[in-house]
């Protein structure tokens, strides 16, 4: 699905195809969420653009301690305005999440970046197809719109992703993402910044639950306006959210690997000291003896560890899934 494909009439046929589900389905409601830093000068076109693609969907804006305009422009665009005092854009999806009560709920920015003519083929094949969640893979009207450092970390990051969780996602930083009630109730989320897109990709992974990519255009934010992403910093809170999430969702192969790397150094620091002692019965270098004892003591403590707590995140796991179930439950009804 290229954005050739994405003319004026798919849009159209999309928007229709969504009415006629809505029809047939009782009506499921769609909110759009729009989290917003200082986002004065475009909240209020983007507004009005997902009114006019989503014409049944409530629209949300979180401001997140914002010093211009953002929430007079967004309030009289005709949003529901919520207010976020915690900094960070994880802290207001969490409250997004928690406070939202939709069918179908859709995530952007207020940015303007972002396609809202495509939101009605996100929704419809969230429906249709019976998603928990769909991915807008962003493509870039032109270079600036999304630097080629940023697409080789996104491409870094996806790699990383896929291999220690599985099959990933062609654009685990991207923002435009449409999701299921089920999947919205049943995502604890604790993070705090910019990491919340990651998370909520691993925890799609986590529950094998069905996803689906689509290809949507990304513009270049409005002059005057700066983006809020800071490219270290925030890459290396992104780094360690996945570790975080590994330790807590893959315990054992995480502890496993400390235990392993223990284990043999260990065993190349104590074999020639027990090479010696068979044949001698002296043992020649007691500090590296000590060394080798205690790293195959730290090797049988973390492969334990790991196993404890693996049988703990399966728990876990069972609980999400479990709660999953009910809510899905509750939405056919």
């Amino acid at each position: 699905m290229g954005l050739g494909a994405h003319g004026e009439a798919s849009k159209v046929k999309a928007l229709r195809d969504l009415e006629g589900q809505i029809e047939a389905a009782g009506e499921p409601t769609i909110a759009v969420v729009l989290p917003c830093c200082n986002e004065g000068k475009t909240i209020a076109r983007v507004v009005e653009d997902f009114r006019r693609y989503l014409p049944s969907a409530t629209i949300y804006v979180y401001d997140n301690n914002s010093s211009d305009e953002t929430v007079a422009e967004a309030r009289r665009a005709g949003a529901v305005v919520r207010q976020e005092a915690m900094q960070g854009k994880g802290f207001v999806v969490r409250r997004a999440l928690a406070q939202i009560e939709a069918d179908v709920l859709v995530l952007a920015d207020g940015d303007g970046t972002y396609d809202a003519a495509a939101a009605p083929e996100l929704v419809n094949l969230l429906c249709v197809q019976q998603l928990d969640m769909v991915v807008g893979v962003r493509e870039p009207v032109e270079q600036e719109a999304y630097p080629s450092g940023h697409q080789f970390g996104n491409r870094l990051f996806n790699a990383i992703v896929t291999w220690l969780f599985g099959k990933g996602f062609r654009d685990i930083f991207s923002g435009y993402r449409v999701l299921s009630r089920p999947f919205v109730k049943s995502f604890p989320s604790i993070a705090r910044g910019f990491e919340i897109e990651t998370e909520i990709s691993v925890h799609a992974l986590q529950l094998g639950l069905p996803t689906a990519e689509f290809v949507t255009a990304y513009g270049r934010r409005r002059e005057g306006t700066a983006s809020k992403l800071r490219t270290y910093q925030d890459g290396a809170s992104i780094l360690l959210t996945i570790l975080r999430l590994l330790r807590h969702q893959r315990p054992f192969l995480m502890f496993g690997v400390i235990a392993l790397i223990s284990a043999l150094l260990s065993v190349t620091i104590g074999e020639p000291i027990i090479a010696e002692f068979l044949r001698t019965g002296l043992v020649p270098r007691l500090p590296s003896a000590v060394l080798a004892a205690s790293l195959m003591v730290i090797a049988v403590i973390a492969f334990v560890t790991g196993i404890i707590l693996d049988s703990v995140a399966h728990a876990a796991e069972e609980q999400k899934r479990l709660f999953y179930l009910s809510v899905s439950r509750r939405r056919q009804k």
